[in-house]
Protein backbone atom coordinates (compact mmCIF):
# COMPACT_ATOMS: atom_id res chain seq x y z
CA UNK A 1 0.00 0.00 0.00
CA UNK A 2 1.84 3.18 -1.33
CA UNK A 3 1.56 6.01 0.97
CA UNK A 4 1.79 8.81 -1.72
CA UNK A 5 -1.53 10.39 -1.69
CA UNK A 6 -2.66 10.78 -5.75
CA UNK A 7 -2.57 13.74 -7.13
CA UNK A 8 -4.82 16.14 -7.66
CA UNK A 9 -6.95 16.43 -10.24
CA UNK A 10 -7.14 19.48 -12.61
CA UNK A 11 -10.00 21.15 -12.20
CA UNK A 12 -11.21 23.37 -14.82
CA UNK A 13 -11.93 26.67 -14.56
CA UNK A 14 -15.52 27.43 -14.64
CA UNK A 15 -15.95 29.79 -17.33
CA UNK A 16 -17.42 33.32 -16.55
CA UNK A 17 -20.86 32.88 -17.29
CA UNK A 18 -21.91 35.23 -20.54
CA UNK A 19 -24.61 37.19 -18.59
CA UNK A 20 -21.45 38.74 -16.86
CA UNK A 21 -19.18 39.46 -19.66
CA UNK A 22 -21.78 41.01 -21.72
CA UNK A 23 -22.81 44.01 -19.97
CA UNK A 24 -18.83 45.49 -18.54
CA UNK A 25 -18.42 44.73 -22.77
CA UNK A 26 -21.41 46.32 -23.96
CA UNK A 27 -20.78 49.12 -21.21
CA UNK A 28 -17.13 49.77 -23.11
CA UNK A 29 -18.47 49.59 -26.25
CA UNK A 30 -20.74 52.46 -25.21
CA UNK A 31 -17.75 54.34 -23.82
CA UNK A 32 -15.67 54.07 -26.60
CA UNK A 33 -18.63 55.69 -28.81
CA UNK A 34 -19.75 58.76 -27.02
CA UNK A 35 -16.11 59.39 -25.16
CA UNK A 36 -13.40 57.79 -27.53
CA UNK A 37 -11.68 59.61 -30.70
CA UNK A 38 -8.55 60.47 -29.40
CA UNK A 39 -6.76 63.50 -31.49
CA UNK A 40 -8.82 62.17 -34.92
CA UNK A 41 -11.81 62.54 -33.02
CA UNK A 42 -10.99 66.20 -32.50
CA UNK A 43 -10.15 66.97 -35.56
CA UNK A 44 -13.41 65.52 -37.02
CA UNK A 45 -15.51 67.00 -34.51
CA UNK A 46 -13.60 70.60 -35.22
CA UNK A 47 -13.96 70.01 -39.33
CA UNK A 48 -17.75 68.95 -38.95
CA UNK A 49 -18.83 71.72 -36.60
CA UNK A 50 -16.84 74.54 -39.49
CA UNK A 51 -18.86 72.83 -42.26
CA UNK A 52 -21.77 73.14 -40.53
CA UNK A 53 -20.98 76.82 -39.69
CA UNK A 54 -20.18 77.55 -43.46
CA UNK A 55 -24.01 76.47 -43.95
CA UNK A 56 -25.31 78.54 -41.63
CA UNK A 57 -23.50 81.35 -42.10
CA UNK A 58 -24.07 80.98 -46.19
CA UNK A 59 -27.70 81.10 -45.12
CA UNK A 60 -26.94 84.22 -43.11
CA UNK A 61 -25.35 85.65 -46.07
CA UNK A 62 -28.57 84.94 -48.41
CA UNK A 63 -30.82 86.70 -45.72
CA UNK A 64 -28.37 90.31 -46.43
CA UNK A 65 -30.09 90.19 -49.71
CA UNK A 66 -33.34 91.23 -48.57
CA UNK A 67 -32.51 92.47 -44.79
CA UNK A 68 -35.37 94.32 -45.10
CA UNK A 69 -37.55 91.39 -44.96
CA UNK A 70 -35.66 88.76 -43.76
CA UNK A 71 -34.32 90.54 -40.56
CA UNK A 72 -36.22 88.22 -38.51
CA UNK A 73 -34.69 85.34 -39.99
CA UNK A 74 -31.26 86.90 -40.33
CA UNK A 75 -31.40 87.98 -36.15
CA UNK A 76 -32.70 84.45 -35.83
CA UNK A 77 -30.08 82.39 -37.66
CA UNK A 78 -27.13 84.49 -35.89
CA UNK A 79 -28.73 83.44 -32.30
CA UNK A 80 -29.06 80.17 -33.78
CA UNK A 81 -25.20 80.17 -34.73
CA UNK A 82 -23.95 80.95 -31.34
CA UNK A 83 -24.46 77.23 -30.09
CA UNK A 84 -21.90 75.68 -32.88
CA UNK A 85 -19.61 78.98 -32.72
CA UNK A 86 -19.15 77.93 -28.88
CA UNK A 87 -18.67 74.79 -29.95
CA UNK A 88 -15.67 74.96 -32.59
CA UNK A 89 -14.18 77.32 -29.97
CA UNK A 90 -14.30 74.78 -27.63
CA UNK A 91 -13.00 71.85 -29.95
CA UNK A 92 -9.95 74.35 -31.18
CA UNK A 93 -9.12 75.58 -27.56
CA UNK A 94 -9.51 71.73 -26.35
CA UNK A 95 -6.25 70.79 -29.14
CA UNK A 96 -4.46 74.15 -28.27
CA UNK A 97 -4.34 72.89 -24.31
CA UNK A 98 -3.64 69.97 -24.81
CA UNK A 99 -0.73 70.27 -27.00
CA UNK A 100 0.87 73.50 -24.73
CA UNK A 101 0.18 70.92 -21.77
CA UNK A 102 2.72 68.07 -23.15
CA UNK A 103 0.01 65.44 -24.07
CA UNK A 104 1.42 63.45 -25.92
CA UNK A 105 -0.55 62.21 -28.32
CA UNK A 106 -1.62 65.63 -29.52
CA UNK A 107 2.16 66.37 -29.43
CA UNK A 108 2.40 63.99 -32.16
CA UNK A 109 -0.16 65.16 -33.84
CA UNK A 110 1.83 68.32 -34.34
CA UNK A 111 0.67 72.25 -34.48
CA UNK A 112 -0.80 73.83 -37.70
CA UNK A 113 0.82 75.33 -39.89
CA UNK A 114 3.10 79.12 -39.27
CA UNK A 115 0.35 81.14 -40.84
CA UNK A 116 -3.07 79.33 -39.38
CA UNK A 117 -1.51 79.52 -35.32
CA UNK A 118 -1.01 83.13 -36.47
CA UNK A 119 -4.58 83.89 -37.71
CA UNK A 120 -6.46 82.04 -35.21
CA UNK A 121 -6.51 84.75 -32.18
CA UNK A 122 -7.57 87.16 -35.32
CA UNK A 123 -10.27 84.96 -36.58
CA UNK A 124 -11.23 84.19 -32.87
CA UNK A 125 -11.54 88.23 -32.49
CA UNK A 126 -13.48 88.60 -35.16
CA UNK A 127 -15.70 85.58 -34.46
CA UNK A 128 -16.40 87.84 -30.83
CA UNK A 129 -16.82 91.00 -32.38
CA UNK A 130 -19.07 89.91 -35.20
CA UNK A 131 -21.51 88.17 -32.52
CA UNK A 132 -20.89 90.83 -29.87
CA UNK A 133 -21.92 93.54 -31.47
CA UNK A 134 -24.70 91.27 -32.98
CA UNK A 135 -26.36 90.60 -30.35
CA UNK A 136 -25.72 94.19 -28.84
CA UNK A 137 -27.57 95.52 -31.63
CA UNK A 138 -30.68 93.28 -31.08
CA UNK A 139 -31.50 94.95 -28.03
CA UNK A 140 -30.48 98.44 -28.79
CA UNK A 141 -32.63 98.24 -31.72
CA UNK A 142 -32.29 100.56 -35.14
CA UNK A 143 -32.09 103.55 -34.23
CA UNK A 144 -29.51 103.26 -31.32
CA UNK A 145 -26.85 105.84 -31.84
CA UNK A 146 -24.21 103.88 -30.58
CA UNK A 147 -21.98 102.87 -33.51
CA UNK A 148 -22.80 99.38 -33.32
CA UNK A 149 -24.02 98.81 -37.06
CA UNK A 150 -20.81 100.12 -38.42
CA UNK A 151 -18.50 97.93 -36.05
CA UNK A 152 -21.02 94.88 -37.11
CA UNK A 153 -20.47 95.63 -40.69
CA UNK A 154 -16.32 95.86 -40.50
CA UNK A 155 -15.94 92.85 -38.10
CA UNK A 156 -18.31 91.01 -40.72
CA UNK A 157 -15.99 91.98 -43.93
CA UNK A 158 -13.04 91.14 -41.52
CA UNK A 159 -14.41 88.04 -40.36
CA UNK A 160 -15.33 86.77 -43.98
CA UNK A 161 -11.56 87.93 -45.08
CA UNK A 162 -9.62 85.66 -42.39
CA UNK A 163 -11.97 82.90 -42.06
CA UNK A 164 -12.07 82.41 -45.66
CA UNK A 165 -8.10 81.71 -45.54
CA UNK A 166 -8.28 79.98 -42.30
CA UNK A 167 -10.68 77.40 -44.04
CA UNK A 168 -8.47 77.13 -46.85
CA UNK A 169 -5.49 76.45 -44.55
CA UNK A 170 -7.52 73.60 -43.06
CA UNK A 171 -9.49 71.94 -46.33
CA UNK A 172 -6.91 69.21 -46.09
CA UNK A 173 -8.47 67.95 -42.68
CA UNK A 174 -11.96 68.70 -43.87
CA UNK A 175 -11.27 66.76 -46.94
CA UNK A 176 -10.09 63.72 -45.08
CA UNK A 177 -12.95 63.91 -42.98
CA UNK A 178 -15.25 63.76 -45.81
CA UNK A 179 -13.57 60.87 -47.44
CA UNK A 180 -13.75 58.86 -44.21
CA UNK A 181 -17.34 59.92 -43.73
CA UNK A 182 -19.14 56.51 -43.25
CA UNK A 183 -21.58 55.64 -45.90
CA UNK A 184 -24.44 54.25 -43.72
CA UNK A 185 -25.97 54.73 -40.66
CA UNK A 186 -25.02 51.73 -39.64
CA UNK A 187 -21.28 52.41 -40.02
CA UNK A 188 -21.74 55.63 -38.27
CA UNK A 189 -22.61 53.75 -35.06
CA UNK A 190 -20.81 50.80 -35.68
CA UNK A 191 -19.56 50.24 -31.51
CA UNK A 192 -16.30 48.95 -32.16
CA UNK A 193 -13.11 48.46 -30.74
CA UNK A 194 -10.48 50.62 -31.68
CA UNK A 195 -7.04 51.74 -31.38
CA UNK A 196 -5.73 54.06 -28.54
CA UNK A 197 -5.52 57.27 -30.64
CA UNK A 198 -9.21 56.68 -32.10
CA UNK A 199 -8.51 55.66 -35.86
CA UNK A 200 -10.44 52.35 -36.88
CA UNK A 201 -8.64 50.23 -39.44
CA UNK A 202 -11.11 51.07 -42.03
CA UNK A 203 -11.13 54.70 -41.64
CA UNK A 204 -13.37 55.34 -38.85
CA UNK A 205 -13.01 57.35 -35.99
CA UNK A 206 -14.60 56.08 -32.69
CA UNK A 207 -16.34 58.43 -30.79
CA UNK A 208 -19.13 59.01 -33.17
CA UNK A 209 -22.00 59.21 -30.54
CA UNK A 210 -20.15 61.83 -28.37
CA UNK A 211 -19.75 64.13 -31.68
CA UNK A 212 -23.13 63.56 -32.75
CA UNK A 213 -24.48 65.04 -29.43
CA UNK A 214 -22.61 67.24 -29.08
CA UNK A 215 -23.51 68.55 -32.93
CA UNK A 216 -27.32 68.29 -31.78
CA UNK A 217 -26.71 70.04 -27.94
CA UNK A 218 -25.02 73.02 -30.25
CA UNK A 219 -27.81 73.52 -32.25
CA UNK A 220 -30.73 73.16 -29.82
CA UNK A 221 -29.06 75.49 -27.57
CA UNK A 222 -28.55 77.89 -30.16
CA UNK A 223 -32.50 77.20 -31.48
CA UNK A 224 -33.71 77.53 -27.75
CA UNK A 225 -31.42 81.07 -26.74
CA UNK A 226 -33.03 82.34 -30.57
CA UNK A 227 -36.34 80.87 -29.51
CA UNK A 228 -36.19 82.70 -26.45
CA UNK A 229 -34.95 86.03 -27.91
CA UNK A 230 -38.23 86.17 -30.47
CA UNK A 231 -40.16 89.10 -28.33
CA UNK A 232 -36.61 91.13 -28.73
CA UNK A 233 -37.32 90.96 -32.93
CA UNK A 234 -39.95 93.15 -32.68
CA UNK A 235 -37.38 96.11 -32.10
CA UNK A 236 -36.25 95.51 -35.56
CA UNK A 237 -39.21 94.49 -37.42
CA UNK A 238 -42.07 96.93 -36.45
Amino acid sequence: MSSHAPPPRNVARRPTPRSRREPAAGGRARSRWLLAGGTDGNERLTALTGLLLFVLTAAIGITIIRIGQLIWLHLFLGLLLLGPVALKLASTGYRFVRYYTDNQRYRRKGRPAPLLRGLAPIVVACTVALYGTGVALLFAGRHTGLPLGLLHKISFFAWIAFTGVHVLGHMPEILRVLRSAPATRRQLTAMEIVPADGAAAGGRVDGAGGRAAALMVSLLAGAALATALIGQFSVWTH
